[in-house]
C-alpha cells in the first residue's frame, strides 16, 4: 500500500514543570502505511472493552517483566486480590514468568485505549535484540544517510547520534529510527526536513536531531517505566483527550504511545498506534518483531550480591534517593552517595569502588559501565552504571575488576551535578531496574526505598534506617561494612 503523508498541526501545550511553557507548533509530516485517513481509522479503533463487573476474573498471560504491583495498577485491582485468584504464585515472587496463564480481577475504567501491540519490550530497550539489528543498513537510502551534526566531540553522523542516545537512555536504536522514519521518512526520503525541532519540542536548548532525540528518548522512557512500575495510568493530549493504556498492554507499546501523545494530535495518534501504523513501519524497517520476541526479563529474576560503592570502613552520605537513571523523570533507577566532608565540587580522596566482580565495558565523561557477566556487552546481563567519576585515575574499558576495587574518584564530571558524588544504577538485559521495586537495589543488605518524590527516600537494613539528604546531614551517613 502507498505511503500517505499527513500534515499534522501540533497544538501548543503548557507544562507545570519548572521548565515553563513548551510551545509546540511545527508542522510534522507523518508517514503511514495505509491510505486510510486518521478519521476513518478512528471509527474502528480502539477496540471497545466490555464493562466488567467489579472484581470479575479475566484471562491474562504474563508478559516479560510483569510484576504483581504493576499488574495490580494496570487492572485497577490489588496484589492481594491477584494472589487470591492465583494461589500458585510464590510469596517471594519477583518478576512473573512470561507465558504464565493468570486470572486477573479487573475493575473497569473508561477510556481504555487500543489493545494493539506495536513491538515487544525486548525491541524497545537497548538489550540483546539491539545486537542483531544493523541500523547502518537501514538508513542508507534516506536523508539520515548523509546527515551530519556538529557536536562537542566532533561532526557526528546520524548513526553515531542514534547510537549515543540509545546508549545513554538504554532505548533501542530501532525505536529511534522508527520515529524518524514514521514521522519524517528518514530512511526513504532524501530531502532533509526543514526544521531544527524534529519532534516539535521547541526548546532552544534542543535544536538539531541529536537533542530532539534526547527529548524523545526521555519521553519514551517516561512512558515505558511509568507503565512498568505501575505509576502511569493515563496521559492527556494537547487537545484535552485522555487515554488510559489497555490493561493488557506491554511496556514497549505504552512507551511509544506516550511519546506519540506528546508529538501528534489525537486522530493521528489513533492511526499510528493501531494496525497499519507504526507496527507496520517497524516491520518494514526491521522485520516482524513478534517473530523475535525474546524474553529479556525472565521469571523470578534476582539481583546478584552487591556491596556499597565505597571502601570498607569508610563513611559516606546517602545524598540522593531513587531518581532517574539518565535524563529527567523515569526510570527511578539511580541513587547517589557522596564522601563525608566534601563541599561543593571540591576534590575527594575516597574512591568509588566496584559493587561486584566484572569488567569495564564502556567509559565516557564521568561514566563507567561495569559488566557483571563479563561478556563485554552492555546490552546483556547485569550492568552497573556509575556517573560523575573523575577522569583522573578512572579505569579503562576492558579492565577486569573485583568487588571493592577502586574505579575512580567521585566528582562533578559528566551529566549535571551540584556537588561531588557518585550516581549509580542497575540495568539487566538493557532494561533499567527500578531502585525500589520487587527487585530492590540491595547493597550489603541495605535495601533502597522510595521517598515522596525524586531524590527522597531511605536505605533500610533490618531495624536501621538511613534517610537521603542532599545536604549530607548526619542522618544520611552510612558506613561500609569492614
Amino acid at each position: 500500500m502507498k505511503n500517505l503523508t499527513l500534515i499534522v498541526s501540533l497544538l501548543a501545550f503548557i507544562t507545570t514543570s519548572c521548565s515553563g511553557t513548551l510551545p509546540v507548533s511545527n508542522q510534522i509530516p507523518v508517514i503511514g502505511q495505509s491510505t486510510t485517513s486518521p478519521s476513518e481509522a478512528r471509527l474502528g479503533f480502539p477496540p471497545t472493552r466490555e464493562v466488567y463487573e467489579p472484581g470479575e476474573l479475566v484471562d491474562y498471560v504474563a508478559q516479560s517483566g510483569d510484576t504483581l504491583p504493576s499488574l495490580a495498577s494496570h487492572f485497577n485491582t490489588s496484589v492481594d486480590e491477584i494472589r487470591a485468584a492465583n494461589p500458585i504464585i510464590p510469596l517471594d515472587a519477583t518478576t512473573m514468568p512470561a507465558g504464565l496463564p493468570m486470572k486477573m480481577p479487573i475493575y473497569y475504567l473508561p477510556l481504555w485505549g487500543t489493545s494493539h501491540q506495536i513491538i515487544p519490550d525486548s525491541h524497545f530497550v537497548y538489550g540483546p535484540v539491539s545486537l542483531k539489528k544493523d541500523i547502518g543498513k537501514v538508513i542508507t537510502n534516506g536523508w539520515l544517510n548523509n546527515y551530519r551534526e556538529p557536536r562537542p566531540e566532533g561532526n557526528l553522523t546520524s548513526q553515531q547520534i542514534i547510537t549515543q542516545v540509545s546508549q545513554h537512555f538504554s532505548v533501542s536504536p530501532m525505536v529511534l529510527v522508527l520515529f524518524i522514519e514514521g514521522l519524517y521518512e528518514g530512511t526513504t526520503n532524501t530531502t532533509t526536513p526543514d526544521t531544527e525541532y524534529l519532534f516539535g519540542y521547541n526548546n532552544p536548548n534542543n535544536k538539531g536531531v541529536y537533542m530532539q532525540l534526547v527529548w524523545l528518548a526521555n519521553e519514551l522512557n517516561n512512558g515505558y517505566y511509568g507503565w512498568r512500575g505501575g505509576t502511569l495510568k493515563e496521559f492527556e493530549f494537547p487537545d484535552g483527550h485522555i487515554e488510559r493504556p489497555d490493561p493488557w498492554q506491554n511496556a514497549g507499546t505504552v512507551g511509544i504511545q506516550y511519546a506519540l501523545s506528546k508529538i501528534v494530535d489525537y486522530d493521528t495518534y489513533q492511526y499510528l498506534v493501531n494496525e497499519g501504523g507504526f507496527s507496520t513501519t517497524y516491520t518494514n524497517l526491521f522485520g516482524d518483531p513478534w517473530a523475535d520476541a525474546s524474553i529479556h526479563i525472565e521469571g523470578s529474576l534476582q539481583q546478584p550480591p552487591m556491596a556499597l560503592p565505597f571502601s570498607a570502613g569508610k563513611v559516606w552520605n546517602y545524598t540522593g534517593g531513587p531518581h532517574t537513571g539518565w535524563g529527567e523523570g523515569q526510570p527511578f533507577a539511580a541513587i547517589d552517595f557522596a564522601p563525608s566532608g566534601v563541599k561543593g565540587c571540591s576534590n575527594a580522596e575516597d574512591w568509588v569502588t566496584a559493587v561486584a566482580d566484572g569488567v569495564i565495558v564502556r567509559t565516557g565523561t564521568g561514566e563507567v559501565w561495569l559488566d557483571l557477566d563479563r561478556d563485554g556487552l552492555e546490552q546483556t546481563g547485569w550492568v552497573i552504571f556509575y556517573l560523575h567519576l573523575s577522569n583522573i585515575g578512572q579505569l579503562k574499558a576492558g579492565q577486569k575488576v573485583v568487588t571493592g576495587q577502586n574505579l575512580g574518584l567521585p566528582s562533578c564530571e559528566g551529566g549535571t551535578s551540584t556537588g561531588t558524588h557518585v550516581h549509580i544504577a542497575r540495568k539487566y538485559n538493557g532494561e533499567w531496574i527500578l531502585a525500589d521495586s520487587v527487585l530492590p537495589f540491595n547493597m550489603d543488605g541495605w535495601i533502597v526505598r522510595n521517598g515522596s518524590q525524586a531524590y527522597k527516600g531511605s536505605l533500610v537494613r533490618n531495624s536501621l534506617v538511613v534517610t537521603a539528604s542532599s545536604k549530607a546531614e548526619g542522618f544520611s551517613a552510612i558506613e561500609a561494612d569492614q
